[in-house]
C-alpha cells in the first residue's frame, strides 16, 4: 500500500466544489478542510506507485481552481487509531469464542 498526502492550495471561492471533485477520484480515501498555509490536504492511498502518479499527475492535476500543491509519501505509519482498531479486533474474536 503506497500512502501520500496531497496539500493544496485552491481558489478560495471553489474549496467546497474541489473538495467534492477529489473525493470522487479513486484512490482518494479523504479530503480535509484545514487551517494554516494550505487550504486542503488529500489523503491517498493506492496499491503501487503508478497508481500514485497517475492520481497525483493526471487527475488532480486536471481540476480547475488548484493553485499549488505539494506531495508528501508516507514511508511509515504511527497511529494511536491503528492500533487501538487492532487490539479491538483481537478483543472482540477473543470474546467470540468464549
Amino acid at each position: 500500500m503506497v500512502t501520500a498526502l496531497v496539500l493544496l492550495n485552491v481558489a478560495r471561492e471553489r474549496t467546497n466544489t474541489i473538495a467534492e471533485q477529489l473525493t470522487a477520484i479513486k484512490g482518494i480515501t479523504e479530503v480535509y478542510s484545514v487551517a494554516g498555509r494550505y487550504d486542503l490536504a488529500a489523503i491517498i492511498r493506492v496499491k503501487e506507485n503508478e497508481e500514485l502518479a497517475s492520481v497525483v499527475t493526471e487527475k488532480i492535476r486536471a481540476i480547475d481552481g488548484i493553485e499549488r500543491s505539494e506531495t508528501l509519501i508516507a514511508f511509515r505509519v504511527f497511529s494511536k487509531y491503528d492500533l487501538e482498531m487492532a487490539f479491538s479486533i483481537g478483543l472482540e474474536q477473543s470474546e467470540r469464542s468464549r
